[in-house]
């Protein structure tokens, strides 16, 4: 296992993803939230609506985000619809990852789609309705089993690790 050192972190470039959670309510979900955005080198994170955040309960987040609330920057907003805008006002494109017809398999995810905002919701409501509408794809996690759905952190979790590999495997536009 290797940690890199707080001073070569800041000089780190992180990666065009930005994470955005929308009434996640579980301590231990935003936790994980955190964590999961650190291993990816996200650019943001963005908590909003019913989200509990590190402002407002830091002790109870870090049970599962293990100092990483410190390693990466966040916002909360306490409505997700202006952050989404801000967003694709800056050339972000905003992808809901929910359980939706019309879904395009994470996988798919190409090098002209980011920028990327990767938005999950609650943790059984899913991407509010009105949130949903506000997004320019919705991506979706293949799943075999019974159950169709994972828990809202695993799900960005994976998310968030294959938009990750997915950058970083791709051609720059100078290797093209």
């Amino acid at each position: 296992m290797r940690e890199v050192s707080a001073a070569a972190w800041a000089a780190t470039a992180r990666f065009p993803i930005y994470g955005v959670a929308v009434h996640v309510r579980s301590l231990y979900n935003v936790g994980a939230l955190f964590r999961a955005s650190d291993a990816a080198r996200l650019s943001h994170l963005y908590l909003t609506g019913g989200c509990g955040h590190p402002a407002r309960e830091r002790a109870r987040i870090d049970k599962t985000a293990l100092g990483s609330v410190d390693s990466l920057p966040w916002t909360y907003a306490p409505d997700p619809l202006p952050v989404l805008a801000g967003l694709q006002r800056a050339g972000i494109t905003v992808a809901a990852l929910e359980l939706s017809p019309g879904s395009r398999p994470l996988g798919e995810v190409t090098r002209s789609d980011f920028p990327l905002a990767l938005v999950v919701g609650h943790e059984t409501d899913g991407v509010p309705p009105a949130v949903m509408a506000a997004c320019d794809l919705v991506l979706s996690i293949p799943t075999w089993g019974r159950k169709p759905s994972l828990n809202v952190a695993l799900a960005y979790g994976l998310g968030v690790l294959t938009l990750a590999g997915l950058w970083a495997a791709a051609p720059s536009e100078k290797e093209l």
